[in-house]
Order: C-alpha cells, then structure tokens, then sequence
C-alpha cells in the first residue's frame, strides 16, 4: 500500500484531501528525510491504522530504519508529552514548578537522526495533538537550527492533511 492506495480509497467528497497528498508529496521546501518522517510520525498521530500502514509503507522508500524508527518515536513521546504538558497548561500556575517526571530520553538523542529533523517530527505531531506549548517550544527549535518558515508550514500542512485523511477514511471504514 502507498500514498496512491490512499488517494484511490477516498471518496469523492474528500477530493481535496486527495489533492493536498499529491502536491505535500511532490513538495521540495524539506529534506526527503524530513517530509517523509514527517508524514510517517504524522500518520502515526492519526491513531488511524489503514493511514498508518500505507504511509509507512511509502516511507520504506526514503527513509533509514533509523530514521523510519526515530519519526515512530517522535510521534510516540509526543503522544504523551503533549497531553502532559497541554494539562499542565490548562490547569495554570500552581503546576509550571512541578517536574514532569517522566522519561524523555530520546528528545536528547533525537532519535539518531538530526535533532531539526526529530524536532520537526514532534512539532507535526504536536500540531495533531493541539499542545500549544510544544507547538511553541519545537517551532523556536527548529527555527533556531534554521528551518525557514515555508519549510515548517509545510510540514504542518502534511500533519493536517494526513489528519483529514484518516478521518474520511475512517467514515469509509465505518460505513462499509
């Protein structure tokens, strides 16, 4: 299965969707690295299955098992990240003192891969996962280790069309 599998499982109605994944997949603002572990970690976010296993499928072709395994991290220390830090934010003050205390080895390390690309990977999932505060945190990140404003629109635009996509396939699952 691939991205075209995918566009071909859309209905009609999520015509656009399907656009949008031809032109984010011809897009040339990032690295290969960075615009398929971008879609990787994103589909990942989706918690949709059927998106999941097509994108990464699709990814095999240009990405590492390294990097392949750091976008998969990405999306999974920023599933619990972001709701760590969006409850944090949403219950005030009282909690900006408390440590997190939970492990985050792999932002360190960034996954083995460049710590721009794995940041950029969180900042898309971030993005799926509505922390306001991550989003914030990887966007000064990745522009401090200079990715331009397009590169990183980009990459959020993959993560909200990946979105798109599985929730209208989702609706077809469900109604089939």
């Amino acid at each position: 299965m691939t991205i075209a599998t995918l566009r071909s499982a859309l209905p009609d109605w999520a015509k656009d969707l399907s656009l949008n994944l031809s032109t984010l997949t011809r897009a040339t603002t990032l690295t290969e690295q960075q615009q398929w572990g971008t879609f990787l970690a994103a589909a990942a976010a989706t918690r949709n299955e059927s998106v999941l296993v097509q994108v990464a499928e699709e990814a095999r072709e240009h990405l590492s098992e390294e990097a392949r395994s750091a976008a998969l991290g990405a999306a999974s220390i920023m599933a619990m990240n972001n709701v760590a830090y969006r409850t944090r934010h949403f219950l005030g003050g009282d909690y900006d003192n408390e440590r997190m205390g939970l492990r985050m080895n792999i932002i360190g390390s960034a996954g083995g891969v460049e710590k721009v690309d794995f940041e950029l990977w969180s900042l898309a999932v971030s993005t799926i996962n509505g922390c306001e505060k991550c989003i914030n945190a990887h966007e000064a990140t990745v522009r401090g280790e200079g990715l331009s404003t397009e590169q990183i629109w980009e990459a959020v635009r993959i993560a909200s069309t990946l979105v798109g996509v599985a929730q209208a396939i989702g609706v077809v699952e469900a109604l089939d």
